[in-house]
């Protein structure tokens, strides 16, 4: 596999650094991953030698999981950090954490933190190329890069494709990180959700169309993705009933009518069954949501080789 791009010791911040031809030869990449993945002996040694480290300072288990499987499956060695039973709990700052951990010799680092701007801070303390896995609200690059892995294996193309979201907008960092990535593929976004849960500058800033209609937002898609309403701002009080979001923004067979015919479905998960999408829809032929967990191993196997300089 090769490529005219050189991403050895590159960071991963959000997709706003990269250009369209550079996300295009990590598409590229994951498919050759994705090939590996399906072989009945899916590891390789192309990363031997090299130390993978997870600092994970929030619960996940999709990303955490295939950022492993990843690691493993290159045979790079990997170190595992929790926050839970760290020296944080004695009191140890974020960067003396981090400065004992890269005196253990680690090649690359990925995090997932509540606060944006973590993994600036970690690649700042050690010098080391960092993925974000997830900051705070604000991004999560692999999320979009395997989202739009997902359509582009289907239809060949994201340019002038019609793709909207749908949910709590005003939460999600997948929401941000995709709307960078497909502006720069050359797709056409559209996001859809309640007043309350949608941010006033995403039209200026990210080029997309905003709706609030969700019949409107759905007209002529070609790929439709549900957002995870998050339960728990139904007490900050942003929208009135769990009732009321399903009857308006609920992705269901009546209101997929709407789109394409054969538009594509997907969802960042976890899923709430019945509130953001209904199990007829997120189980149907056109969903790509199991497919996505799949592609996240691939894309993030992808990421590592590159930007661990593995060799084919």
């Amino acid at each position: 596999m090769e490529n005219s791009h050189n991403f050895i010791g590159r960071n991963l911040f959000d997709l706003d650094d990269w250009s369209a031809d550079e996300i295009q030869a990590v598409l590229d990449a994951t498919k050759v991953m994705k090939e590996v993945n399906q072989r009945d002996y899916k590891k390789l040694p192309i990363l031997r030698g090299k130390t993978v480290c997870t600092l994970f300072f929030e619960n996940s288990t999709r990303t955490l999981m295939s950022f492993e499987l990843a690691a493993d499956r290159l045979s790079a060695d990997l170190v595992r950090f929790s926050a839970n039973v760290s020296s944080l709990h004695k009191g140890e700052s974020l960067q003396d954490t981090v400065y004992t951990v890269d005196a253990m010799g680690i090649d690359l680092y990925i995090i997932r933190h509540s606060y944006p701007g973590s993994p600036q801070l970690v690649h700042k303390y050690t010098g080391k190329p960092v993925l974000n896995a997830g900051d705070g609200p604000h991004a999560h690059p692999t999320q979009a890069l395997l989202d739009m892995f997902s359509i582009w294996e289907r239809t060949g193309t994201l340019k002038g494709l019609k793709v909207t979201i749908v949910g709590d907008v005003a939460h999600s960092r997948v929401v941000r990180s995709n709307l960078i990535g497909l502006k720069k593929m050359g797709a056409n976004v559209t996001i859809c959700g309640p007043k309350t849960l949608m941010p006033g500058y995403m039209q200026e800033v990210y080029g997309c169309k905003v709706e609030y209609d969700l019949k409107t937002a759905l007209k002529n898609a070609d790929a439709v993705m549900g957002l995870r309403m998050q339960l728990e701002r139904q007490s900050d009080g942003l929208f009135p009933s769990l009732e009321e979001y399903t009857k308006l923004f609920t992705l269901s067979e009546e209101t997929m009518r709407y789109a394409k015919k054969d538009a594509l479905i997907l969802h960042p998960g976890p899923m709430n069954r019945g509130v953001e999408i209904l199990p007829g829809i997120a189980d149907s032929d056109r969903s790509l949501i199991l497919e996505q967990v799949t592609n996240g191993v691939a894309v993030r196997m992808a990421l590592l080789f590159l930007i661990l300089g593995g060799k084919l």
